[in-house]
């Protein structure tokens, strides 16, 4: 049996299926961390984690071989000094795609009816007070750019494509196999669009690359879409466009601070807040968590990991 370090409670299933066949040690459940990973750092060999394994951890796990990460986006993983070492990083992509996609839509939904907004119109008896509300706007027709054209940022395309909507993206390069438009200038693209969906990696590169520029080249009647990671969008500069007038909507599924939200962002109307909740389905976490327990499984059956991120896809 190998030794498993669990960094994060994890769900039942995930637990239970690698507690069959290897020994877990958690870590969340210790009031003294240092002490108790000092006391099995030695014979660690894999980790299961809902997203975070720094240089520091991975260095007090001598023996350490396979990090297994709860989620697609692995920000928090360094997966670039893992592979220095020789450990896998691995992921749950492919599984979420289709839920995260769907709130992308959904936003996209919320924000051009201003379904958040009427619903609390409703609800607080103002319609029969002030009569009808004003008219929202249509989706048909209208532009999105996609930032992130990958996996799920094709399946937004695909879905909004059903609306009606005229799709475009901006990414490192074009894709040779996309008719959409291709923008290489981000700002470009956020000037031509009537809403622009983060769905990018997080991490330095991306850091927030939806700045004050961007938003205001959205504008007044455009509306920013995040289902990507918080620290995609400057959340200071998105706070002050949104109040300001400059930027019309937004519909946010991530924040820079999570859990928290700033309170100026939830006292404005013109937004709609979500609380990371893209992948957050019965069907789609526990796929997510039969692939963390798998890919541990199937790396210590000698089979190898099932979903190797990029940086160690040639780690063997």
């Amino acid at each position: 049996m190998t030794d498993i370090l669990l960094v994060s409670n994890m769900m039942p299933h995930i637990q239970e299926a690698l507690e069959a066949r290897h020994t877990l040690h958690r870590l969340y459940e210790a009031d003294d961390k240092d002490a108790f990973l000092a006391s099995v750092a030695d014979k660690i060999e894999g980790v299961a984690t809902m997203g975070k394994a720094d240089a520091d951890l991975i260095d007090a796990l001598p023996s350490l071989k396979i990090i297994a990460s709860f989620g697609v986006g692995y920000d928090g993983v360094n997966a670039a000094h893992a592979a220095s070492r020789n450990v896998i990083a691995t992921n749950t992509p492919d599984v979420l795609n289709d839920d995260v996609a769907n709130m992308a839509v959904t936003l996209v939904l919320t924000c051009s009816r201003r379904f958040s907004e009427w619903e609390r119109f409703a609800r607080a008896g103002r319609w029969e007070k002030e009569g009808d509300p004003p008219l929202a706007r249509a989706i048909n027709g209208r532009k999105v750019g996609i930032l992130g054209l990958g996996r799920i940022g094709k399946d937004i395309a695909r879905k909004l494509d059903v609306f009606g909507c005229v799709i475009g993206y901006h990414g490192r390069s074009k894709q040779a196999d996309q008719a959409y438009a291709f923008y290489d200038d981000l700002t470009d693209m956020a000037r031509d669009c009537d809403f622009v969906i983060a769905i990018c990696p997080g991490g330095d590169a991306t850091k927030g690359i939806v700045n004050a520029q961007v938003l205001e080249a959205l504008g007044p009647d455009g509306t920013f879409i995040n289902v990507a990671r918080g620290s995609v969008h400057d959340e200071d500069a998105l706070i002050e466009a949104l109040a300001s007038g400059k930027l019309g909507y937004a519909g946010l599924d991530v924040f820079a601070a999570e859990p928290k939200i700033p309170e100026k962002l939830r006292a404005l109307d013109n937004v709609t807040l979500q609380p990371h909740q893209g992948s957050a389905t019965v069907e789609t976490r526990r796929a997510m968590g039969d692939l963390v327990a798998n890919n541990l499984l199937s790396f210590f059956d000698g089979k190898g990991a099932i979903t190797p991120v990029a940086e160690c896809a040639d780690i063997s």
